[in-house]
């Protein structure tokens, strides 16, 4: 049986997160011929090519993919483990800006099994919508944010996730059965309600907008009467909903990308505090 080291691991994700072979030396303390070396020694022991050469970028092959996956959560449970047992000295404040939905559902659990490895970290966390969150991370009001993209093309960060979109309706109302459709949605600049509103009119679907909330509680609640249907990510979708797709006349909504962004990356000047690349390192390895 193979054992994969995971300082090799490590250097291959901080490789994929940081976008060059010269960025990621940086981020492990390591110079660009170690961590190429690295690379090397992973592709060798596991008999396999992880990145596409001759690339300007940093470009993964399918077997790169899969690894990357397993050893965000290899690495997660890793520190997850050393944290339990010798109580890291990482001490300090973290301000973490989340969309709704998230701080209702996935992070919950993952900020608190970070609680108890660092119990010296105060979490200070802040609930908007994305583009909101970033717009205030540029404010300095954040060291760490998790924001929702379109797509690849849209506004840097790390991807962490790739988020399915599913119509939901009410398990107790026909409410998506009439036309004009009924939506629940939040307020502007919500990317789900763009991507609603967007895909809707491509398809030339009637609609009105029934219920507006900024609450990822009031908008579940709201759909739950029954006073119209809504869009979510798939990993928030809550119990006592329906799905609906494209059997029920609903179009296909594609997918958002989860992104993780640092106050290093925006335009606030400051290096973010060991506790913070801690908490981002804890969340893209749990989110993966």
């Amino acid at each position: 049986m193979i054992n994969i080291p995971t300082e090799l691991l490590r250097t291959f994700v901080k490789t994929v997160d940081t976008g060059s072979f010269t960025r990621a030396a940086e981020a492990v303390g390591r110079t660009q011929s170690a961590v190429s070396l690295q690379i090397r020694r992973l592709e060798d022991l596991l008999d396999a090519q992880l990145f596409v050469r001759g690339s300007h970028k940093v470009r993964l092959t399918e077997q790169g993919t899969m690894l990357l996956e397993y050893g965000r959560r290899m690495l997660a449970l890793n520190d997850e483990a050393v944290g339990s047992l010798f109580r890291p000295k990482v001490a300090g404040s973290v301000r973490l800006g989340a969309p709704h939905e998230y701080t209702a559902s996935l992070l919950p659990v993952i900020l608190g099994k970070f609680a108890q490895s660092h119990p010296n970290v105060m979490l200070e966390v802040t609930c908007d919508l994305s583009k909101n969150l970033l717009k205030r991370m540029d404010e300095g009001e954040f060291d760490l944010v998790v924001a929702l993209h379109d797509g690849p093309g849209d506004g840097g960060g790390i991807k962490v996730l790739t988020e399915p979109l599913v119509w939901v309706t009410s398990q107790d109302h026909v409410r998506h059965e009439e036309r004009p459709l009924s939506l629940v949605v939040a307020p502007p600049p919500c990317i789900y309600r763009n991507r609603v509103l967007l895909n809707l009119n491509r398809q030339g679907l009637p609609w009105q907008i029934a219920y507006t909330s900024s609450s990822y509680s009031g908008i579940t609640a709201a759909v739950r009467a029954g006073l119209g249907v809504t869009v979510l990510a798939d990993s928030t979708v809550p119990d006592g909903v329906r799905r609906l797709g494209e059997r029920d006349g609903f179009p296909e909504m594609g997918s958002l990308e989860v992104r993780l962004h640092t106050a290093a990356a925006s335009s606030t000047p400051a290096a973010p505090s060991e506790a913070a690349e801690r908490l981002s390192d804890y969340i893209a390895s749990s989110l993966a």
